[in-house]
């Protein structure tokens, strides 16, 4: 191949990329901004009343491992769920405290929450990819539960939960990491998290055409040196496995709730379709909420944001409650 036609194609991977990323990170924003009147009951007004907030906890020696701690102010009780949400972004822009709104209400439930920021893929973190974040996260578990019971908040079980890049990191922790979790994990829920990466399914992308442009992006995300041949094969599965929550989906998964837009053009939607078959394959409880109308940012189907909201607090109150 001549030397233009690969910078040609290196050139085509590299505007894939950027478009994923300015794309998934744009419409998280979006996602974050909107509320919808009928949503006011799932938020709450913050104050002394409520608890307390502890900003820039550090997990690790790496400038992002910080932590946000939100505690209610009822210290009474001799065990706390703890609830984690994890920022969206695409994997590349974002930050803990984007996430304050959903922290509080979560806090105001009577749950200590935790926001975790982690290192974001940019120039000055090239070798940052799902898999580092994933691991950061996992690291950042067990100071989470120390701190809090510093602060006199003993911890005896979690949630996991998140948006966007944020759902996909959820979910990896909870399907993957929850047999090493300093506590036991007990549910999780997210939205529009990517959950696998089959080109065919990345269609948004031109992906299910262009193998190599997949390969490109998928290398970028997983942190593996992934081509084009892999693909359908036993070792691209093993390749994907650590940052592709699918591939960890059994028997002893914990009970998930998730909500997708069919017209999603960010992540595929395809993928969140392949989820559900595999949790209904192994009777894992969960609920699966299509939102028909909307795309990655859930923005069109005001009933079913209730319903999402409404499932997270069922699960909570089935799962969670001591």
């Amino acid at each position: 191949m001549s030397k233009m036609k690969k910078k040609g194609r290196a050139m085509f991977v590299f505007i894939c990329i950027l478009a994923f990323i300015i794309s998934f990170a744009g419409s998280a924003i979006f996602k974050m901004t909107y509320v919808s009147p009928k949503l006011k009951k799932y938020s709450v007004k913050w104050s002394d009343e409520t608890g307390k907030i502890y900003t820039d906890l550090s997990y690790g020696e790496k400038p992002a491992n910080k932590f946000d701690l939100y505690v209610p102010k009822d210290n009474t009780k001799e065990n706390y769920g703890l609830i984690v949400y994890l920022h969206a972004g695409g994997f590349a822009t974002g930050d803990k405290s984007d996430d304050a709104k959903m922290l509080q209400w979560l806090c105001s439930l009577g749950y200590v929450a935790a926001g975790i920021n982690y290192t974001l893929f940019n120039e000055e973190n090239s070798d940052a990819n799902v898999y580092t974040q994933s691991m950061e996260i996992k690291e950042s578990m067990p100071y989470i539960v120390e701190e809090a019971k510093k602060l006199g908040y003993n911890i005896d079980r979690m949630a996991i939960s998140g948006g966007s890049a944020g759902g996909c990191l959820a979910l990896i922790y909870a399907y993957r990491d929850a047999d090493t979790s300093p506590v036991p994990v007990k549910m999780v829920f997210e939205g529009v998290g990517p959950s696998s990466f089959y080109p065919e399914d990345w269609k948004n992308y031109g992906f299910d055409k262009n193998a190599e442009a997949a390969a490109g992006l998928f290398s970028v995300m997983t942190g593996k040196t992934i081509t084009a041949d892999l693909f359908g094969t036993p070792e691209y599965d093993e390749l994907v496995k650590d940052t592709s929550p699918l591939y960890w989906v059994n028997e002893n998964t914990v009970p998930t709730v998730m909500a997708y837009g069919m017209h999603d053009t960010f992540q595929p939607y395809e993928g969140s379709v392949r989820l559900d078959e595999k949790l209904t394959k192994y009777n894992v409880p969960h609920e699966y909420i299509v939102f028909e109308h909307s795309g990655h940012g859930l923005q069109n189907d005001n009933k079913q944001m209730v319903r999402y909201s409404e499932a997270i607090l069922e699960y909570l109150e089935k799962y969670m409650m001591n």
